[in-house]
């Protein structure tokens, strides 16, 4: 279906090309349109979404401001994680920023793959283990660094700057769209 999804599943273990071939049929593809939702708070996650073109952003409502959470970008994946594994209602939303082209595969259908194919749980180990690395890295960030270095962080990720808009860039750092261009403008004089 794509070389990208391949990729993909292959940083994370080497399927045999059958194998890869089947895993990779069983993926759905959709289109969202810009603002449109993949998933809804009260909903409940069971699609594992690798994004094939434009991205997603996971976000959640607190005093009616939204805050961002997660961002997929083309060729990457979006998953509320906690919903997915225990299969209860969600807080959060996933949303296209742009119009977007997924892929995805339904859990009842991963579930019954890994009864055929057990590398593919080996892989969905590996792939569990890195989003929970980098959950565990955003949240030491959040509670460590200052917003500055949250936004030095971010310039190292040129993709997302060139990508998200800059009021959700905001709340991922945990600062108002304000700040983030004070941040912005006393960097560009030091």
């Amino acid at each position: 279906m794509t070389n990208e999804l391949r990729k993909f599943l292959n940083d994370y273990v080497q399927l045999p090309s059958e194998e890869m071939d089947i895993v990779v049929s069983k993926f759905h593809k959709k289109s969202i349109k810009k603002n449109d939702f993949v998933l809804k708070q009260g909903d409940v996650c069971s699609d594992l979404i690798f994004v094939q073109n434009g991205s997603l952003r996971m976000y959640y409502i607190q005093d009616d401001v939204e805050i961002s959470v997660w961002f997929a970008l083309k060729h990457s994946s979006a998953i509320e994680i906690y919903s997915f594994i225990s299969e209860t209602p969600t807080n959060y939303y996933i949303q296209a920023i742009e119009d977007t082209e997924i892929l995805y595969l339904p859990k009842s259908i991963l579930n019954t793959l890994y009864k055929t194919h057990p590398n593919l749980q080996e892989l969905m180990r590996k792939f569990w283990e890195d989003v929970i690395l980098h959950l565990l890295e955003r949240f030491t960030a959040l509670q460590r660094n200052t917003a500055e270095q949250r936004y030095l962080d971010l310039m190292n990720k040129p993709e997302l700057l060139q990508t998200i808009p800059q009021k959700y860039l905001a709340s991922f750092i945990g600062v108002t769209p304000t700040s983030l261009s004070r941040i912005k403008k006393q960097l560009k004089y030091k």
